[in-house]
């Protein structure tokens, strides 16, 4: 099917920031045949899309989530993030499949509505006798309709070992490693236009042992897939890791063998100057969660020092237990304050934050020849914003309109030139329905 959106204004993220105030997409076969200023040409064969009054974008990409904890939002609200893992471990330990198939369906329909063509999960919990766990997260990214980057993530370091999840809730460190060899050879598709992949993912230096960290990364790196865990995200960790093993987190990772351009890090606040310039010339990647960071009072990532440096950095949402709001548009807002709180007014501008939750997290997550611009050849992931109502009228750049504005409504996301959001609403998906399922999720989880 042929798909010409035309008449929208036209923000590419391409390069050289190529933006059109009127302009026009055609889509083809699932891709972006051409990008141009002005009205599309009359008579062509396929559907016109009327972007008249609109911003039309890239996907948004979501570097960083856990969709499992859609099911236990509202806990630990004046919480450091140790005393919150504290307090959630005991109930996730509760957690089965289709808890997990249920509370990740949500989240991605949210991320869906707020113009998330692309999300990584990181999924660390795997307790004794909850079923396929990670099959249903695949199945839940299958029902919504957007790429879904499954991490298989893995903690095998409980409290008698000195980490901070219960002994319950651990898998023994060959387990882990097989469990994750396993889900890359089931469900990992490497080819361009895939639309699950899996990467390898041991939750934290606090929670996993040395032995699980390279043995995962070898793994990874055996099976080409992509690495990701949470590094630099408090100052607790960092007293930790320096008392434990006498270096900084980053120093850690650089030692386990987790830095270079197939890895991408959680949150990377607490960073030194070294750190920051060994991240970009390895090519580390960082997914950086403003909204669950400042939930959790963690700190602000040094997003401008990183970019400058040339490190890939994206946007994260985070879990849902962080970031309740679970949408991934209101984090391009937060990173643009977070930015400013830290460096000034001019530290990052709109059209940063944009490129960062596109174009970034297309870099950190090894896509940027596939999606996170508007550029022929590409992946027809796009995101049509409506921007002609009475709360942005007046504002003439609509891409300040978008992320300094109230968050437009929806009009289409496309995944591959399929319509996955229409309207504001989510195609196949039956909100109520949905609604109940999670509150009988989440009541079940807690009765446990």
């Amino acid at each position: 099917m042929t798909l010409i959106i035309d008449g929208a204004a036209v923000s590419t993220v391409d390069s050289a920031g190529t933006e059109h105030p009127t302009g026009h997409v055609v889509i083809a076969d699932g891709r972006i045949q051409s990008v141009a200023s002005g009205r599309a040409p009359k008579g062509l064969d396929g559907e016109y899309v009327d972007g008249t009054g609109c911003l039309l974008t890239p996907g948004l990409v979501n570097t960083h989530h856990h969709l499992y904890q859609w099911a236990t939002r509202g806990y630990a609200q004046n919480s450091i993030l140790f005393d919150w893992l504290t307090e959630l471990y005991p109930i996730w330990a509760g957690l089965d499949a289709d808890i997990v198939h249920t509370a990740a369906t949500a989240g991605l329909t949210r991320l869906a509505q707020t113009g998330c063509t692309t999300a990584a999960d990181h999924h660390y919990v795997f307790p004794s006798g909850g079923g396929d766990v990670f099959g249903a997260l695949i199945g839940a990214g299958e029902r919504v309709g957007i790429r879904l980057h499954a991490v298989r993530g893995s903690m095998d370091r409980g409290a008698a070992e000195g980490g901070l999840p219960p002994d319950n809730l651990v898998e023994k460190t060959d387990a882990a490693l097989a469990g994750t060899a396993d889900a890359i050879a089931k469900y990992h598709d490497p080819s361009p236009d895939a639309m699950v992949r899996v990467a390898v993912g041991p939750c934290s230096p606090f929670s996993v042992s040395a032995e699980l960290m390279r043995g995962a990364a070898e793994i990874a790196r055996e099976m080409g897939v992509r690495m990701h865990t949470h590094l630099a995200e408090t100052v607790e960790e960092e007293q930790q890791c320096r008392a434990e093993f006498g270096c900084t987190p980053a120093e850690y990772a650089e030692r386990l063998g987790w830095l270079g351009d197939d890895t991408w890090l959680a949150h990377g606040i607490h960073l030194s100057d070294v750190a920051v310039q060994r991240l970009a010339a390895t090519g580390t990647g960082v997914a950086h969660c403003p909204n669950s960071n400042s939930r959790l009072g963690a700190g602000t990532a040094r997003v401008r020092d990183l970019t400058t440096a040339g490190a890939p950095v994206g946007l994260g949402v985070d879990g849902a237990a962080s970031q309740e709001d679970g949408g991934l548009v209101h984090e391009l807002r937060q990173a643009l304050y977070l930015a400013r709180q830290r460096g000034g007014p001019y530290a990052m501008t709109v059209r940063d934050v944009l490129r960062l939750g596109t174009m970034g997290g297309a870099r950190c997550l090894g896509r940027e020849k596939e999606i996170g611009s508007i550029e022929p050849g590409k992946l027809a992931d796009l995101a049509l914003w409506r921007l002609d109502g009475f709360e942005h009228a007046g504002m003439t750049d609509p891409v300040a309109a978008m992320v300094l504005g109230p968050v437009p409504p929806l009009a289409l996301l496309l995944v591959g030139g399929e319509p996955v959001v229409t309207d504001g609403k989510v195609r196949g998906m039956d909100e109520h329905a949905l609604a109940v399922e999670l509150r009988t999720a989440s009541q079940q989880l807690a009765a446990r």
